[in-house]
């Protein structure tokens, strides 16, 4: 398998986005990122790019966006509907092919004009639960119910999760939800916002965007001091409907992981960090335990999102990537020396992709 590395990465996620464009957004990101390894656009084998067409309200709104990358030189393009860490799977399999050397990801989304929560229904099975048009926190709600009821985690641990996900937020410039101060009573405090979750137990919600460039073997060297290999990547999905998979499991999750260690040569369990893409608190345990990272606090030894995670900001189809990046920054900072990175889609995770970080 050819060697490929996170070299550079940019994000930048606020609460809204109201005035400006995703082009506005994406030429500072595209920039800082291939400036930070002293790149042009000429220099990228392949561009592959993560957005939602339904979300802007318009066909083919990506290509729109293609304008941030710049109108020359001609590129070698491609684009998933989907986050943008699925993009960043399609760049390392044509990497892996050999034709590139570089190739450039990103991805970005602004829910804030809509109702987002409403939005996302239309994700369900589209015969049977779609036409109830169950809002994404009630479905998130009957989840974290059946994990209470099935004895796996209590509210108190639920909430533990929430308080780490906002004091590990503190010092994080694209995090809403930060505070160092905050504690378990605190957030059983909250009011509820789709029993059981409150409004702690859910992601908070964002609008931004996020660029990481991936360079394959000794060209990833020439460019930064430490790159950040790819040692195992993988994707695995579930089935679709709600009512024929145990909610309380995540099994495409825990697929994904072994599979991404045996590439990998050691287990999810052994790295440093962990970045995980949830919706909800309870998201956030069934993936650790999936994964087995350990318990709902500490941890089997692995620090369980120091950036916050995406409880802490949730940019949809970029809040994957973000944790690619952000997962890749603790590595290449020298703060780890191995790393996980989860990205999910789909209602209660129905789909989940596993990216294991090593530095060099």
């Amino acid at each position: 398998m050819r060697e490929v590395a996170v070299v550079s990465s940019a994000i930048h996620q606020v609460k809204a986005l109201t005035l400006t464009t995703d082009v506005q957004l994406m030429v500072p990101l595209i920039n800082e990122a291939r400036d930070a390894v002293g790149l042009t656009q000429a220099d990228i084998g392949f561009t592959c790019s993560g957005s939602s067409d339904f979300l802007a309200g318009q066909g083919f709104s990506f290509v729109q966006t293609l304008d941030a990358v710049g109108a020359f030189p001609p590129i070698a393009e491609s684009h998933v509907e989907m986050d943008g860490a699925f993009a960043l799977y399609e760049a390392w399999v044509k990497l892996q092919i050999g034709e590139v050397d570089i190739a450039l990801v990103y991805s970005y989304g602004k829910s804030s004009p809509g109702s987002r929560r409403d939005v996302l229904a239309v994700q369900l099975d589209p015969y049977a639960v779609a036409p109830l048009w169950p809002d994404a926190h009630s479905v998130a709600a009957l989840q974290a119910r059946l994990l209470l009821e099935s004895g796996a985690v209590t509210v108190e641990e639920l909430a533990a999760i929430a308080v780490r996900s906002q004091r590990n937020a503190v010092g994080n410039p694209n995090a809403l939800r930060a505070s160092p101060d905050v504690t378990v009573d605190d957030v059983l405090a909250g009011a509820v916002v789709a029993d059981p979750l409150r409004a702690s137990d859910l992601a908070a919600e964002a609008d931004g965007g996020c660029v990481v460039v991936l360079a394959a073997g000794d060209r990833a060297r020439d460019l930064c001091e430490r790159p950040v290999w790819i040692r195992g990547i993988d994707h695995r999905i579930d089935a679709h409907g709600l009512g024929v998979r145990d909610l309380t499991l995540a099994a495409s999750a825990a697929l994904a992981a072994g599979k991404a260690a045996e590439r990998a040569g050691f287990a999810a369990d052994a790295v440093d960090v962990a970045e995980l893409h949830a919706a909800s608190t309870a998201q956030v345990h069934v993936l650790a335990t999936a994964m087995g990272l350990g318990g709902t606090t500490s941890g089997n030894g692995v620090r369980i999102d120091p950036s916050g995670g995406s409880l802490a900001a949730d940019t949809l189809m970029a809040a994957g990537l973000v944790r690619i990046a952000e997962a890749s920054r603790w590595v290449s900072g020298g703060d780890a020396d191995r790393a996980l990175a989860h990205a999910s889609s789909g209602p209660c995770l129905q789909q989940n992709m596993v990216c294991l970080l090593e530095g060099e």
